[in-house]
């Protein structure tokens, strides 16, 4: 199957290099999709390295930049990595064999336990949006808004998300559950980050209740 690896950007030219040489490693074949919105050199970076760069100048937030990135993406296997280095690039090759085992969405759980390079907030915060899921949505999934995911692209084609506002990830998990497709959760470790975060944790709060409700719309095994 092809792989396709995407991310997008924003002033993260610390940690482009580090990541995409990590990712061409392991998935040497691999498409790599940036969709970048940087002022620094990240995207003249990433193009050296042979990546697609995609620009969306001015900035138009994450969930914009994550549909741009997920349907530009070619291959049969879609995966996505924050490129700020917290998460790990070598756990790719089992994300796809899931996949080509008959997965539909591999999901990576940060918060399995507490990772260090996690803050104690975030940390129960996240736990809690897990909690909530399950509760109102009959979520499976602990980790709602994990950067790293593996996603069939034919599943992917059949779904309908909204891009705009944050929290997009928990759409993007919520809605293939809903639907009854394959979703599987596997532990990986969190790592300390390259950069400057650009979270915005009020804001992304408050999308993860509102596409939590939307996501309850959704009826069981309708795929």
């Amino acid at each position: 199957m092809k792989v396709s690896v995407v991310m997008i950007t924003m002033n993260e030219e610390l940690a482009i290099a580090k990541v995409v040489v990590d990712i061409r490693r392991v998935v040497p074949d691999a498409e790599i999709v940036v969709v970048d919105s940087s002022k620094d050199r990240t995207p003249e970076i990433a193009a050296e390295l042979g990546c697609r760069v995609v620009r969306q100048f001015p900035p138009r937030g994450y969930g914009p930049a994550m549909d741009t990135a997920l349907r530009s993406a070619t291959g049969d296997v879609v995966v996505t990595l924050d490129c700020d280095d917290t998460y790990p690039t070598d756990d790719i090759p089992a994300f796809v064999a899931a996949i080509e085992d008959g997965a539909d969405l591999v999901n990576g759980n940060r918060i399995w336990r507490r990772p260090q390079a996690m803050p104690l907030a975030n940390f129960v915060a996240n736990r809690t949006f897990g909690v909530v899921a399950r509760l109102a949505c009959g979520s499976k999934a602990m980790d709602l808004h994990s950067g790293m995911r593996a996603y069939r692209r034919t599943m992917l084609d059949a779904l309908r998300w909204d891009p705009n506002g944050a929290a997009l990830p928990v759409e993007l998990v919520l809605q293939p559950q809903r639907l009854g497709y394959r979703v599987v959760e596997r532990p990986i470790e969190y790592r300390e980050r390259l950069g400057q975060t650009t979270l915005h944790r009020w804001d992304s709060a408050k999308w993860t209740f509102r596409r939590m409700w939307k996501a309850r719309r959704w009826r069981w095994g309708g795929a």
